[in-house]
C-alpha cells in the first residue's frame, strides 16, 4: 500500500522550526524534516519565499559568493564607474549578474598607472561595506583593455559614419562610429574600437579592421581579439629564437639508444613528452616497472629575463584554435629544437621513475638527456595494439612490443590511482575539422581511448614525482592546486540530489570517492549525465599557486605541471627549478621569480585561452547552424536558470539557449535547489539531461550565439500568455571545470 502522503507544515510549524535549529538552515533540511516530496516543494518554496519578504528567513540569493568564493583577495573584471567616479567591479568567478556583489573601488585606492579602465582584470583586495556591496583596493592589474572592443560595423550610408556591436553576447550596448573614426571600414566587417564616450552617449573609434564578418577563420580572428589573445611575437624574440643553436651532448646522459616514443592525436601541434617502460631490473620489485618521461628541454633555449622568455611569460600558455595554434613560443624553434620528431636528436629532462606492482612510486631520478624518438604514433595506433589488434604497418614490431610493456606499467599506475580514489567525472572536448574555407567538415567528440589514459598516467606520475622532488630540497614550487568544494556547493549538489531522491549524498568534508560513489550509484540510468554534469560544476577550478592546498580531483599531496613547457610557462619554471636544486647545468633562475604574481597571471592567461578557445568554437558552430534556421533538432537540457534552458545539440555538439519565452504558453518557476523548471499551469517540469526536440531560430557566427524554441512536438498544454524573461548573456553562461583535455590537464 502506497504511503499516505503528509500535509504540508504551517507557516507557524516552519517558523518554529527555523527557531529551533542551530546552524545554517535551508530548503532540503526543512523538506527533509517535514518529510515534503515531488510537486509539494513547489509550494514550500513559495512559503519560504513568503518568510523571506516577512524577514523570518533569510534570503540566500548571494549563498553560492559569500559561502566559498569570496577572499580577502581575488581577480575581478572593471564594469563601469558609479556618479562620483569610482570603478566598480565584478568576481571573474562568478557568474549571475543579478546577483553578484558589488565592489566598488574609491578613486584613493586606485593607485595603478596608467589609471585602470573599462575591460581591465585587477586582483583586489576586498573589505565588507554594507549590503551587497564591498570596497575594493587594487593590487595589481592582470591585463590592460584600454575601453577597447572587439566589434561588428554596420554602415549607415554615404558620410554617415555607423554602428558597432560589440562581439561579446554579454555586452548589449550600441555605439556609433563618425565617418572620420571610421577608418574607411567597410560594412560587415569585423573591427577593433576604442569607446570614447559611454555615459551620456555612446561613440567609438575604429583603430583597427580586423577582417569582413564572411572571411574564412573569422571565427578565430574575432575570439582571438576579444580576449585579447597576444598574436604576433615581438621582433627580438623571433630574433632569438632563429640565432639558437643546438645543444650538444656534454653534461647530458645518451638515452639515443632507447625507443622512446611520442603518443599524440592525429592533429597534435606539440611534441614535447616522450615514453617508454621496461620491467624493473631489481629482483627484489618483482613485477614493477622502470619508467622514463622525456620532456623536451625548453629551458636550456628560453633564459630567464630574455625577449623569448618575456614573450613566453606574457602569453602564459599555448591557445588552440579549430584552424590553428596561437603557440607560448615562436613556432620554429620548437620545429627546430624542440619538437621530439622521430629520428631527430633532441635535449630532454628525463624523470627515471621505479614503481611497484601496485603503482607506488619506489624511487626517482632527473637527468638532462638526448633521446632520438623512435616513432611519432597516434592514440589510435596505440589503441589497436593495445587491444591485442593486428598493428597498423606505421607501427614495427619491436614499437608493438614496447606498446605492451607500455600498458603493463600503465596497469599499475592505474591500480595506484584507484586505490587513491581519483575523481571519476567524464568530462566532454569537442573536435572540429574545417576545410580550407573554414567551413566545418566534420565535429565529433575525443574518444575516452584507454591509450590517452596511459599518456595521462604516465604524465601525472612525472608531474608528482618533480613537485615532491622540489619540496625535498626546500626550492618553491609553482604548484597546480585543486581545492575541495565549498560548502555551498556541495549543499546545492545534494539538494539536486534530493530532488531526484538519489542516495548517497556527499558530506560536508569530502573525499573524491563520495562523490565517486554518487556517479556509481547512477550509472545506466536516466539521471547518469545529468548527476555527471552537477558533479562536474559543484568542483572547484584548478589553479597555479605557490602555495600547497594539495589536488583534490587526483587525491595527491603535492602536485605541479611539469610536462608541456612547450606551451605552459608553469612547466618552464619547474624545469628551471630542477635545473638548478640538481645541479644540471645552465637554464636555471638568474633571480628568485615572484612566484604569487606569476601563479595570478598564468592562472589568469589559462583562462583567458579557455575562453577564447570555447568562443571560437560556439562561433564555428553557429556558422555550420545558420542556413538551417527553421530546422528541428534534438537535444538535451544541459542547464537551467531563471531565464530559461541551456540546451546540448546531438548532432552538432553545439550549446544553445532557449528563452523562456520559447519554452510553453505558461510560466515557468526556477526551482534551484531541485535544478528545475516547473509550468505553473501544466506541472511540466524539465530537468538537467532531459531529451528535448527543439527549432533553430537563431545561430550568429559573429556572436556565437544559438537561439532555440521547443518544437511543437515537445509543448505541453497549457494557458496562453507569456511571461518574458530578460537577462544579460552572462547569466547563461557558467564555468566548466576541466578534467578532460590534454591542453589544461588538471
Amino acid at each position: 500500500m502506497s504511503e499516505k502522503k503528509r500535509p504540508l507544515p504551517t507557516m507557524q510549524e516552519i517558523t518554529d522550526f527555523l527557531q529551533n535549529s542551530e546552524g545554517k538552515v535551508g530548503k532540503r533540511q526543512i523538506a527533509k524534516a517535514f518529510k515534503i516530496k515531488g510537486d509539494d516543494r513547489i509550494a514550500l518554496k513559495k512559503m519560504l519565499n513568503e518568510l523571506k519578504e516577512a524577514g523570518t528567513f533569510p534570503h540566500k540569493s548571494s549563498r553560492s559568493f559569500f559561502g566559498g568564493l569570496l577572499r580577502s583577495k581575488l581577480n575581478a573584471e572593471v564594469t563601469g564607474f558609479d556618479s562620483s567616479g569610482a570603478l566598480i567591479a565584478r568576481p571573474l568567478e562568478y557568474n549571475d549578474d543579478q546577483s553578484a556583489p558589488q565592489i566598488i573601488i574609491p578613486k584613493n585606492a586606485d593607485h595603478i598607472s596608467p589609471p585602470v579602465k573599462i575591460g581591465d582584470v585587477i586582483v583586489v583586495k576586498l573589505k565588507k561595506a554594507a549590503g551587497h556591496t564591498y570596497n575594493g583596493e587594487i593590487v595589481k592589474r592582470l591585463s590592460y583593455s584600454p575601453n577597447r572592443i572587439v566589434g561588428f560595423y554596420q554602415t549607415k550610408g554615404a558620410g554617415l559614419g555607423g554602428i558597432l556591436t560589440s562581439v561579446d553576447r554579454r555586452i548589449s550596448d550600441r555605439f556609433y562610429v563618425s565617418k572620420q573614426d571610421a577608418l574607411n571600414a567597410e560594412n560587415a566587417s569585423i573591427v577593433l574600437a576604442d569607446v570614447t564616450s559611454f555615459r551620456k552617449e555612446n561613440k567609438a573609434k575604429i583603430v583597427k579592421v580586423l577582417a569582413k564578418s564572411d572571411t574564412p577563420f573569422a571565427a578565430t580572428i574575432i575570439s582571438a581579439y576579444q580576449h585579447s589573445v597576444p598574436l604576433v611575437f615581438p621582433e627580438a624574440a623571433i630574433k632569438e629564437a632563429n640565432a639558437i643553436n643546438p645543444p650538444s651532448m656534454e653534461g647530458r646522459e645518451d638515452l639515443r639508444h632507447l625507443p622512446l616514443v611520442t603518443i599524440d592525436g592525429e592533429d597534435a601541434k606539440d611534441f614535447d613528452d616522450a615514453v617508454w617502460a621496461e620491467p624493473d631490473q631489481d629482483k627484489t620489485n618483482g613485477g614493477g616497472w622502470h619508467l622514463i618521461v622525456a620532456i623536451s628541454d625548453i629551458a636550456w633555449f628560453v633564459r630567464p629575463n630574455t625577449a623569448l622568455d618575456k614573450a613566453a611569460r606574457e602569453r602564459g600558455n599555448s591557445v588552440y584554435f579549430p584552424d590553428r595554434a596561437v603557440h607560448m613560443l615562436p613556432e620554429n624553434l620548437p620545429v627546430r629544437f624542440a619538437s621530439l620528431l622521430p629520428e631527430e636528436e633532441r635535449p630532454v629532462i628525463a624523470c627515471h621513475l621505479w614503481i611497484d606492482r601496485a603503482g607506488h612510486p619506489l624511487r626517482r631520478k632527473f637527468t638532462r638527456a638526448m633521446i632520438k624518438s623512435a616513432a611519432r604514433l597516434n592514440y589510435h595506433e596505440v589503441e589497436t595494439v593495445l587491444n591485442g589488434g593486428k598493428p597498423p604497418s606505421s607501427v614495427s614490431p619491436k614499437i608493438a612490443a614496447l606498446l605492451n610493456t607500455l600498458k603493463g606499467a600503465f596497469k599499475s599506475l592505474q591500480q595506484y590511482r584507484e586505490e587513491r580514489g581519483c575523481l571519476n567525472i567524464e568530462g566532454r572536448e569537442t573536435q572540429i575539422t574545417l576545410s580550407d574555407k573554414g567551413q566545418i567538415t566534420a565535429i565529433t567528440e575525443r574518444e575516452d581511448l584507454e591509450s590517452y589514459q596511459l599518456i595521462e598516467e604516465f604524465m601525472v606520475a612525472a608531474n608528482v614525482a618533480a613537485a615532491e622532488t622540489l619540496e625535498e630540497m626546500n626550492l618553491p614550487v609553482m604548484y597546480r592546486v585543486h581545492d575541495k568544494p565549498s560548502e555551498e556547493k556541495i549543499t546545492l549538489l545534494n539538494d539536486f540530489l534530493d530532488s531526484l531522491n538519489i542516495e548517497p549524498k556527499v558530506p560536508a568534508n569530502p573525499t573524491p570517492k563520495d562523490f565517486n560513489d554518487v556517479l556509481a550509484a547512477t550509472i545506466d540510468t536516466k539521471n547518469q549525465n545529468s548527476v555527471n554534469e552537477m558533479v562536474l560544476r559543484s568542483q572547484s577550478p584548478a589553479r597555479y599557486s605557490p602555495e600547497n592546498i594539495g589536488h583534490f580531483g587526483l587525491s595527491l599531496k603535492s602536485y605541479a605541471h611539469f610536462t608541456s613547457p612547450i606551451r605552459r610557462y608553469a612547466d618552464l619554471l619547474i624545469h628551471r627549478a630542477l635545473i638548478d636544486g640538481l645541479r644540471l647545468g645552465e637554464g636555471g633562475f638568474s633571480d628568485a621569480p615572484d612566484m604569487e604574481e606569476i601563479a595570478d597571471h598564468i592562472t589568469f592567461t589559462e583562462k583567458r585561452a579557455e575562453e577564447a578557445e570555447r568562443d571560437a568554437e560556439s562561433r564555428y558552430i553557429a556558422l555550420y547552424l545558420q542556413d538551417k534556421i527553421g530546422t528541428v533538432l534534438k537535444g538535451t537540457v544541459a542547464g537551467l536558470s531563471h531565464a530559461g534552458l541551456f540546451i546540448r545539440l546531438t548532432e552538432s555538439k553545439g550549446e544553445g539557449f532557449c528563452p523562456m519565452r520559447n519554452l510553453h504558453c505558461e510560466y515557468f518557476l526556477f526551482d534551484e535547489e531541485a535544478n528545475t523548471l516547473v509550468g505553473q499551469d501544466s506541472g511540466k517540469t524539465y530537468r538537467m539531461g532531459d531529451p528535448v526536440t527543439v527549432e533553430l531560430e537563431e545561430a550568429n557566427p559573429v556572436t556565437g550565439s544559438i537561439i532555440l524554441s521547443i518544437a511543437d512536438s515537445d509543448r505541453g498544454s497549457g494557458k496562453s500568455g507569456i511571461k518574458s524573461h530578460s537577462g544579460s548573456f552572462k547569466e547563461h553562461l557558467w564555468e566548466h571545470f576541466q578534467s578532460g583535455s590534454r591542453r589544461h590537464r588538471w
